[in-house]
């Protein structure tokens, strides 16, 4: 009879070791359980622990409520102002209500792979190359809610959604390379102009100031003398003055009398004339310079030579000499 019982006592702890092991599960921290009792929602969602259900009844269904980052494929499309691109994205999402991920549709996971990658057709054809480029915040917000609405009827939360790079063509790339270099000399040639006008008005407000203080010429050619030797030791320089640049510009002065006609002193000529030193000039008594000249050279033959002396001057002879 004990033997009996003992054998019973066996089988029956034997029995629920079965069933306890049957029955037993045990749910992560980062997951929730959602049991279906012959196929129907059962109870509320399981919490991370330990946990029964009814063996070949119940089915347990755990969901991985961590975030999940997944990959768009690239999309290929045509944006507003027509220009052929290939942008890919990456989505982070995360179930926040189990039994809705696993009851209202199929798999979540490729129901959000799938919405997003039209979304993301769809904000190609809206938006413009610039836009992709260069407001892509913009366009993440946008992306995030055409796929966060309805998500969130499948228990799924889109966290953020990021466009990861943007192909463009090769001939549209060396276009873009052209307008940027463009650009590029455009504002370097206007910061060249801008400094020399600047450098234009400091040069003449210090050519001013040169011309008020000229000693302040001397010491800068000074510096630019010292500057220059200490580059190139063999070199000398030697500073030309600009004033006596100036100086040879000027015209020669013209002369008083033109050549062949010497001038006779006026002391020889009142001689000549018998007159005294203390009489007129040829000028006083109606005679012009040049008549007092030319008057004895008419008188003399062209291949006489000149007379030496008062005597050949033209004076009338006296009443001693002879004849």
């Amino acid at each position: 009879m004990v033997e009996e019982i003992l054998v019973t006592a066996a089988a029956v702890g034997s029995a629920g070791v079965v069933y306890l092991g049957a029955a037993a599960r045990v749910v992560k921290q980062y997951e929730r359980g959602v049991v279906l009792r012959l196929g129907r929602l059962k109870g509320q969602v399981r919490t991370p622990g330990f946990t029964l259900i009814i063996p070949f009844v119940d089915r347990l269904h755990k969901v991985n409520m961590q975030i999940v980052t997944m990959p768009v494929p690239a999309q290929e499309g045509i944006t507003r102002d027509n220009v052929t691109v290939r942008v890919d994205a990456v989505v982070y999402f995360k179930v926040v209500d189990a039994a809705s991920a696993l009851i209202k549709v199929e798999d979540y996971k490729f129901a959000v792979s799938q919405m997003a990658q039209t979304s993301l057709r769809s904000i190609i054809g809206k938006s413009e190359l610039d836009d992709l480029l260069s407001d892509r915040e913009k366009l993440n917000q946008g992306l995030e809610l055409m796929i966060d609405s309805p998500a969130v009827g499948w228990g799924v939360q889109v966290d953020r959604v990021e466009i990861k790079d943007v192909s463009l063509p090769e001939t549209m790339k060396r276009s873009m390379a052209r307008q940027a270099e463009a650009d590029r000399e455009r504002r370097a040639r206007v910061i060249n102009a801008d400094a020399e006008y600047q450098a234009s008005k400091k040069l003449a407000e210090a050519a001013q100031q040169m011309e008020d203080t000229p000693t302040a010429l001397q010491l800068r050619l000074l510096q630019t003398i010292v500057a220059v030797a200490a580059e190139k030791n063999s070199t000398l320089v030697l500073p030309f003055p600009v004033e006596l640049l100036r100086f040879l510009e000027r015209p020669p002065q013209p002369t008083d009398h033109p050549q062949g006609h010497a001038r006779t002193p006026d002391r020889s000529v009142r001689q000549g004339q018998g007159m005294g030193p203390d009489q007129g000039t040829s000028q006083d008594q109606g005679m012009g310079p040049d008549q007092e000249l030319e008057a004895p050279v008419a008188d003399r033959a062209p291949d006489e030579p000149e007379p030496d002396g008062p005597e050949g001057r033209g004076s009338a002879p006296g009443p001693g000499d002879a004849p």
